[in-house]
Parts: structure tokens; sequence; C-alpha cells
């Protein structure tokens, strides 16, 4: 099953200058399907990733859960704009109910582009998920012949069409013209393992912020975040998760307050650990190796379970 969302793969204009999720997902599947390979296929949303938000992100889910007890559907493809599909992937990768793969893909060209990328992106998407060994893996992305887990998976480049990477731990696995090969497996909980799968997905998920550092960093930004009423923040510091000595004792204020707040890093790479900021001492939790934008993700799914520090952690570490 095809669940298509728009983004670039769907865009035409001509070089940079486009419009994203203007093909509809019938177009995008002529022929690039591989042999042996039954496809349907349902148009969700058509947007550019820009514009993604939860409802598209719960359809995606409903529709995944639905259609995941029809014996007859082996798999998912879901197309998808490239700027925020690697938080779409994760959502989906600690909530989808299935063992079943889910495969993302998208182009950095669009379709009308001199040399677009999209159609072979979809082909081996096709083909990843169709594939045996990708049962059990939870959520992946396929692009540019590599094959990322949900998890680890980072758009790191504005239009190369290698702009996908997982700077921590690689890929894990290829696929060249459908030839699918796999060499590594995800070793975090997801999916059927998840502990953090939503029970209510009418509820509305809690309202988390975003904070980057920066030289001259004060506390104005989550200051401004506090009284929009968030739940939680997630501050991508500097270097490993550290912050101005003014940006510290809001946080450490915001705890006290009953907000969660959580240290990531802007760096792009690298795990964020226990040395410079006390932690334990702050009831701050650290994101590990996730960066901000997916630590988000995961801080918001953890708030509809607890508001305990010490547990949230632990979801960290093992999600």
């Amino acid at each position: 099953m095809v669940l298509a969302t728009g983004g670039t793969i769907a865009g035409t204009g001509e070089g940079g200058a486009y419009t994203s999720g203007q093909v509809g997902v019938g177009d995008l599947l002529k022929g690039v399907v591989p042999k042996g390979i039954e496809i349907e296929s349902m148009q969700i949303s058509n947007v550019g990733s820009q514009d993604m938000h939860s409802g598209i992100w719960l359809q995606l889910l409903e529709k995944i859960h639905t259609l995941s007890a029809q014996e007859d559907i082996q798999g998912f493809v879901i197309t998808h704009g490239t700027d925020t599909m690697e938080e779409t992937a994760y959502f989906l990768h600690l909530n989808a109910q299935s063992c079943k793969p889910v495969v993302l893909t998208g182009a950095m060209r669009n379709s009308t582009s001199l040399s677009p990328d999209g159609p072979l992106n979809l082909y081996n998407a096709l083909a990843v998920c169709a594939h045996p060994g990708s049962v059990g893996l939870g959520v992946l992305v396929a692009m540019d012949e590599s094959i990322y887990s949900a998890r680890d998976v980072s758009k790191t480049h504005t239009s190369h069409l290698g702009a996908f990477k997982a700077p921590n731990v690689g890929s894990i696995g290829h696929v060249y013209y459908g030839h699918v090969s796999f060499h590594a497996k995800p070793t975090k909980k997801h999916t059927l393992q998840s502990q953090l799968v939503l029970k209510d997905t009418a509820a509305p998920l809690p309202k988390v912020a975003v904070v980057y550092t920066h030289v001259d960093c004060g506390d104005f930004l989550l200051k401004a975040a506090l009284q929009a009423g968030v739940q939680g923040v997630v501050v991508a510091g500097l270097g490993n998760g550290n912050v101005s000595q003014t940006l510290l004792e809001a946080m450490a204020q915001a705890v006290k307050q009953g907000v969660v707040v959580v240290r990531s890093s802007r760096v792009g790479s690298g795990c964020v650990l226990l040395g410079e900021v006390d932690d334990v001492r702050y009831r701050f939790v650290r994101a590990g190796d996730l960066n901000p934008q997916k630590a988000r993700v995961l801080l918001q799914l953890a708030l509809l379970k607890t508001t305990n520090p010490e547990v949230i952690q632990e979801f960290f570490n093992t999600h």
C-alpha cells in the first residue's frame, strides 16, 4: 500500500523554483513498480513537508493500523517531503503496531526537473518494502540507494541527492535498482516493543518547544515558550548540550514549574552525556544521540505517560 503525502517527489517546476505536492500518487507510480509487486495507493495529503502536521501523522497511523489487518497487504511505502521526513518516520517508528514494513521515501529534485531522483527512490522503496528482511525492523527510510532506521536518519544537506545520513550509526542496508541487502538492525525499542504508543489518537499531542542556543543566548525564548503554555522544552544546546548561565537558571526554574526540560545538542552528531551539567541535580533529561527535532517527538509521546524526569530519561535511553 502506497500512502502519499506530497513533497518534492510530487512537485513540479523548473530547477529550485518549484511547487511541492502537485502530482497525484497514481502518476508517481507509473513505470516505477518492480516486477512481482502489486500496488494499491491512497492520497493522504499533498503538501510540502514544511506544512506537515500531527493531524497527517495520525491519519497515516490510522491507515497503517487498519490496513495491516488485511493479509494481502504486505507493507507500506509512504511518499513524503524531505524537510520533515525524519520526524514523521520517527513518530511512526514509535507508534505503528505492526511488524509489516513501513518505508518512507521522497526526492531532492522535483518530478519535472532535468534529472529527477524520485522515480528510482520510489522504485527502490517498493523493493525494500517487499523484501522479507524488512519485516520487524520498524520504520525505514530509503533514499539515494541507502536504507536507514527511522530513529537514526537525518537530512544533512539542503540540496544534494545524498542528503540523508545517519551520522552516529550509518545506514542499515543498501538498495541498488531494487536489489536489497541489509547489514545491521535497529537496537532500540520500536513499533510492537515501544512503550510510547498513543492510546488516544483523537487527543492532541502535548505542546513541546525547541529552544536553539547561540552566542549571547539569554532566556527570552524559553520564557516565551513557557508563556505559550508548553509542557516540555527541548534545548538545542552547544556542544555537549551546554547553555549559558542565564539560560541554565531559566531551565532550572522551568523544571520547578512542572515543565520537562530535555538537553539536546545543535551539533548534529554525537551524544549528550553527563558531565558539564548536573542533570541529576537539576532534574533535566538528556536526549542522548537524538537530534532536537526527534527529541521533541519522543518527549511529546512521553508526556502522555508521565512528567517524571527519571522515567522519561529511561524512555530516551531505550527508544
